[in-house]
Formats: structure tokens, sequence, C-alpha cells
């Protein structure tokens, strides 16, 4: 159905779209709510089509080691995947992987230009299968003309990376980004990004950031060798408490053995002392 809200604006489901610049800006902050609270938090199947397994963790791989590596850097950055973005006036579009710097990163359902006051400063779509040329020429021009500073396309059938980067002559149109010893610099995030044979890499100088799956393998290899290290150290503490049970249990024996030759020897002197005194009394 669809929505009327005040100042002409319509939100049309079938083509979900914010307000334009004219039309935000005559509205009140109660009216600009109800138009954040309407917009969809993901686009029909037909304009937004799953592409399965490799497309989910190509992504969700890319998030996870920029999220990490960004979080422990202490930098403000927003980062998501497969949210809805809302440009004024413009038909939505739902990102791969999205980066907006200098933003507080709390969780959002979905980016509002206008009401974030901030456009996108990074893209990156994954190829994996259907058409490219929705990646590889459409959202060229289109991401170019909305302002966003850094588009790479990641194809992973033909294993090719591309990147694009606003120019300071043309701020509408893109550049190529040119891999220098294979890298390609992203001037927005401050790391290179690196195709690893069928896998995308990001470095920062010569340190590759490691993934989600590469933390934990290197974690449990970590803790594996910290339990192998604590089960040697507590055998050893047994095996030391046994030779101690044993060196203790040996004192003992030597003790009990010690005690009764002193009893045995002081029952041969009394026995010796009355023979002693027997024979003495006999003398007499």
């Amino acid at each position: 159905m669809v929505q009327h809200i005040p100042t002409a604006y319509v939100l049309d489901p079938e083509d979900p779209r914010a307000p334009t610049r004219e039309q935000w800006d005559a509205m009140t902050p109660r009216e600009r709510d109800r138009v954040i609270d309407a917009l969809p938090t993901s686009l029909p199947i037909e304009l937004h089509p799953p592409e399965g397994d490799l497309h989910r963790k190509t992504k969700q791989g890319a998030l996870g080691t920029l999220d990490d590596f960004f979080r422990r850097a202490g930098r403000r950055i927003y980062l998501s995947s497969e949210l809805a973005v809302f440009y004024p006036g413009e038909r939505s579009f739902v990102p791969d992987l999205l980066a907006v710097l200098d933003v507080d990163p709390h969780d959002r359902m979905r980016w509002v230009v206008s009401k974030e006051e901030r456009g996108l400063d990074f893209v990156l779509e994954v190829i994996v299968a259907g058409s490219a040329s929705k990646d590889l020429e459409h959202n060229v021009e289109r991401y170019a003309r909305l302002g966003i500073a850094e588009y790479f396309v990641f194809d992973r059938p033909s294993c090719r990376l591309y990147g694009h980067a606003l120019g300071p002559g043309r701020p509408d149109a893109y550049r190529r980004v040119v891999p220098q010893a294979g890298r390609y610099e992203s001037k927005v995030l401050g790391l290179d990004l690196v195709l690893d044979g069928d896998k995308l890499r990001f470095f920062a100088g010569n340190a590759a950031l490691e993934d989600t799956d590469e933390v934990i393998a290197r974690l449990g290899g970590m803790l594996d060798k910290v339990l192998a290290r604590e089960e040697d150290a507590l055998a050893r503490a047994e095996a030391e408490r046994r030779r101690a049970e044993q060196e203790a249990s040996r004192a003992e024996q030597e003790a009990s053995r010690a005690e009764a030759a002193e009893a045995r020897a002081q029952e041969a002197k009394r026995l010796l002392d009355e023979a002693l005194a027997e024979l003495a009394r006999l003398k007499r």
C-alpha cells in the first residue's frame, strides 16, 4: 500500500525512495521520523537476489576483518553489510559492504543520508554469479554520481579486483585505481586490497589482516599449545607427587624398621641386664 506523508512525499513499496532534499527540508522533525520508520530495511528479492554461500562468506569475511582491525585501532568508522541505503530521491540499494568514516558506529536498521547528513565513503561489491554488468558498469556511474569516494569490485569467478576512486578534477567521475605490486590502495580505509588466489585480503603496511576464520584458527592453535603445556605441567606435578609419596613411604618404612630395631635392642639390653643381675645374685 502506498503511504502518503505530508509535503507531497509518497512512499511506493515497489520502488522505495527517500524524500528529495527539498521535501526533507520542508518536513518537521516528527514527519522525518515517520518517513524513516516507513522506509524498508530490505529490498524486494528481484532488486537484490541472493547469491549463495560463497557470496555471503566473502562479504562477511571482509566485514569481520575490517571491523576487528578498526575496533582494535580505536578508529571511529561505521561498517555494515546488506544494509539498505537511501540517498535523497534516489532508488535505494544494498551494498555488499559499506564504510562511513568518523561517525558513531552504533547499530542501524538502514542508512538514510538526509538523516545521517553523510553519504557513504567506501563500497565493496562481490560478484559470485549472474551478470556482472550491474557492478562493473551501472554502479560505477551511479556511485560516482552519488559522491561515494571509493568503490571496489571483487569478481570472484575471474579472480579480479577493480578499484575506483573519485579524482580531484572530476568529483562526479571515477578514475581507476592502478595496483602497485598487486596492491590496490584504499585511501579511505588506509589499507591495501590484495588478491590472494580466490581470496580478498587487506594489508596494513606489510602485515596482512587476518579474517575471522584465521583469527579463530590462530587462537585455537594458541589454546591448544597452552592446554598442552598445562597438561605437561600437570603430568610433571603428578609424577613429582608420586615420587614424593614413594619417598615418604620409603622414609616411613625406614623409620618403622629403625623403631623396630631400637625396640629389639632395648629388649636385648633388658634381657642382658636381667641375666647379669641373676649371675651376680648366684655368685653371692
